[in-house]
């Protein structure tokens, strides 16, 4: 992982969430995609995909001209992304409550490195305690204008 810092919003508790609805929360460092973490992660998803794993192949036949990460694997690293971005002081527990949409809008190519930029949509209360929010957010593609993914995540925050 990059060591480029992040910028993060902190806030002491959950009450302080709403006033923050439809900002940015701020953008994750950088994470280095090289081909062994591609190769790590077909072997841990059973996904070896030619344009993921065969470097040589994926040079010579593929559309992207190389090897390219697998769109699972880019979207899961919102997970350490995601942690650089919100800290909620007060929070004694923190769930992924799931994905409202995801789009692949971009491949990343093996030895690319990606970033998450977050707004917050929406702060909801639980009606068992608790908050859960509806967070935008794009995962960039370093040097390119489009990014790598588009992504809608709901997250529920407990004191």
């Amino acid at each position: 992982m990059s060591t480029t810092a992040a910028t993060t919003t902190r806030v002491a508790t959950l009450a302080d969430l709403a006033a923050l609805e439809g900002t940015s929360l701020g953008t994750s460092s950088w994470i280095d995609i090289p081909q062994q973490r591609i190769d790590t992660f077909a072997d841990a998803t059973d996904d070896h995909q030619w344009i993921h794993v065969d470097p040589e192949r994926a040079r010579a036949e593929s559309p992207f001209g190389g090897p390219i990460a697998h769109g699972y694997l880019t979207l899961s690293l919102i997970i350490p992304m995601w942690d650089e971005i919100l800290t909620v002081d007060s929070v004694t527990m923190a769930v992924n409550y799931g994905l409202n949409k995801v789009r692949f809008t971009n491949p990343v190519p093996a030895e690319g490195r990606v970033r998450l930029s977050a707004t917050l949509q929406s702060v909801e209360e639980l009606p068992k305690g608790g908050v859960q929010v509806t967070v935008a957010g794009q995962i960039e593609l370093e040097g390119s204008e489009r990014p790598a993914v588009v992504v809608e995540a709901v997250y529920r925050f407990f004191e």
